[in-house]
């Protein structure tokens, strides 16, 4: 299916344009039978060789009804611009076009229609002088006359071939559907209709609408009903009798987890002059009050009454409601960061300028992001390709220059510790929200022993020569330390080890007891092959060692956050340290 908005001055022939293309009425309300006009969107469809099925969303032309026509053409890729060949250019059609220019919408046809009622050339003339300044230059045109039907065979075969050129939507892409219509219908319940642009709807689905979770209990489309639809499509929701109120004909409804929820963006700004302090932003099918906030020529900062989903490239209109002027927006920074030191408005503008969509660009400006908020605020993933790329930690991402400073600061934080400093002391110390963050930051001299961040130090000939004798003693047997005796014959005292450990070339469980570090993963693999939980004596017989060193190992890891240690002394490998040893 293709969708399709149409746009033009009221009383141009817009609803007689698509009557006379669908055989439907768009214009079902009696007042607006009575009064000749369209007040609210109107739907209707047909099928169109080679393309299939097109439906029209008509919106109305009369300048009281602004907002309805916005929340038409928001969600819609492609327009029908109509303009009547006996009227001149008129102040709806230049704000209509105005708006569809503020979208960026580049797909469309131009219609001059009454051609039966004057010559259609000056219209025409005129209209594609106006269409030459904005995203819709260049767009093909057909003249009708919707009363005798010349010229309809050559409109559909212009829409045929605009809808035939659209890029084609994922049906794997997250749910966004912003309603357009809310209504009751008696034995089935809520029903809700919008536009859906990408993605699948299938009967069944949870949609996410704001905190509340909703269930698809049927589904319908061009009046059929249907299991499931993609978009680009028209789709009427019925969601059961249960629907919370705040659930209204101006909500939007997403697949749950897949988008972020903001209340305030960076975006960037096209327009004439600057906006007012108090204007309105119309997104998708809904209407929201702003702070406009501007940051410098081109940018400006949107602080909105209400969480809405937005991503990085989502385009929007603002307006000045007393003015009636229009704005386009293009969503850049979802989540951008607080504006604090004098010159802060200008140093963020200045690095929205590099945003490709990608998410080091984000990164950069923002010092650190998490790489799954990214994704659900729509920047592309291009960490592996980038140039710096951002440091890698977990799920964290950091600027490569952010990253010198915080390692910097880290080398202070541990030389002002005597025996080194845990990750989730130093991430307090340092202010980072995650201790993950701090582990890429660890360069040398600094080395994590032990669980903890030390300055690390060679050894001297002689714990050389004791690292050299342990290593060849725990080769084939990785558990298996020696004790205070053997130690003895192997020349190592308790101060090697102690200093051994310090360098990370050892992990030293208890005095007089030690294993090579990577024995810690290797007790890992071993012990996620055991039933959970265990008991020390089957983990004992796991590692093929002692309870002189099996206990003091789980202990050691108990602390290092492999093994939860429950009230009955049993023992279990924590979820993610059990991913990881798999």
């Amino acid at each position: 299916m293709h969708v399709i908005a149409t746009a033009g001055h009221v009383d141009h022939g817009k609803s007689t344009l698509v009557q006379a293309l669908t055989g439907q009425e768009p214009d079902r309300l009696a007042e607006e039978k009575r009064r000749g006009l369209s007040i609210r969107l109107g739907y209707c469809w047909a099928r169109l060789e080679p393309v299939g099925d097109v439906a029209f969303v008509d919106v109305p032309g009369h300048e009281r009804f602004l907002a309805t026509t916005l929340s038409g053409l928001g969600p819609v890729p492609a327009v029908m611009f109509v303009v009547a060949a006996d009227d001149p250019w008129m102040p709806q059609a230049a704000e209509h076009l105005a708006a569809l220019d503020a979208l960026d919408v580049r797909h469309g046809v131009l219609v001059v229609t009454r051609a039966d009622l004057a010559a259609p050339g000056p219209t025409l003339d005129e209209a594609r002088r106006q269409l030459a300044r904005t995203s819709l230059a260049g767009a093909p045109s057909v003249t009708v006359s919707g009363r005798t039907g010349a010229g309809l065979d050559d409109l559909r075969r212009a829409l045929a071939d605009m809808v035939g050129a659209l890029p084609v939507p994922d049906p794997d892409a997250p749910v966004r559907l912003w309603a357009d219509r809310r209504f009751h219908v008696h034995g089935a319940g809520t029903v809700v209709t919008g536009t859906l642009p990408a993605g699948t709807i299938r009967v069944g689905d949870q949609l996410a609408c704001g905190d509340v979770l909703v269930r698809v209990r049927h589904l319908q489309t061009l009046g059929r009903q249907v299991d499931r639809v993609s978009g680009a499509a028209r789709v009427a929701l019925d969601l059961g009798g249960r629907v919370p109120g705040q659930v209204d004909h101006d909500s939007v409804f997403v697949t749950p987890g897949a988008f972020a929820m903001t209340t305030q963006f960076d975006a960037h700004l096209r327009g004439d002059g600057a906006p007012p302090e108090r204007p309105l932003l119309h997104v998708g099918a809904l209407v929201s009050a702003a702070h406009a906030r501007p940051l410098a020529a081109g940018f400006v900062r949107l602080s909105l009454d209400r969480p809405l989903p937005l991503r990085h490239g989502d385009r929007a209109v603002l307006r000045d409601p007393g003015s009636r002027r229009l704005w386009g927006v293009r969503v850049l920074d979802p989540d951008p960061p607080e504006l604090g030191r004098r010159g802060a408005a200008a140093r963020q503008a200045a690095g929205l300028g590099t945003f490709d969509g990608g998410m080091a660009a984000a990164v950069r400006l923002h010092g650190r992001a998490r790489r799954s908020e990214l994704a659900r605020q729509g920047f592309r993933d291009d960490v592996a390709t980038a140039s710096p790329r951002p440091l890698v930690a977990g799920d964290w991402l950091l600027a490569p220059e952010r990253g010198e400073v915080l390692s910097a600061q880290l080398h202070q934080v541990v030389a002002a510790s005597a025996d080194g400093i845990t990750p989730v002391a130093a991430a307090q110390a340092m202010g980072l929200p995650d201790p993950s963050l701090v582990l890429p930051l660890v360069t040398a001299p600094l080395s994590v022993v032990n669980g903890r961040i030390v300055v690390a130090s060679g050894p001297d000939p002689t714990d050389q020569r004791a690292l050299a004798a342990l290593r060849s003693l725990l080769e084939e047997h990785p558990f298996a330390a020696p004790d205070a005796a053997g130690l003895e014959q192997l020349g190592i005292d308790d101060g090697s080890l102690v200093r051994l450990a310090r360098a990370g070339l050892v992990l030293r469980l208890a005095p007089g007891t030690a294993l090579l570090p990577a024995a810690v993963d290797l007790a890992m693999a071993r012990l996620a092959v055991l039933p959970q939980p265990f008991t020390a004596s089957q983990a004992r017989a796991a590692l093929d060692t002692s309870r002189r060193v099996a206990l003091p190992l789980l202990a050691h890891l108990d602390r290092t956050g492999g093994t939860l240690r429950l009230p009955d002394d049993r023992r279990r490998l924590r979820a993610t340290a059990r991913v990881q040893a798999h």
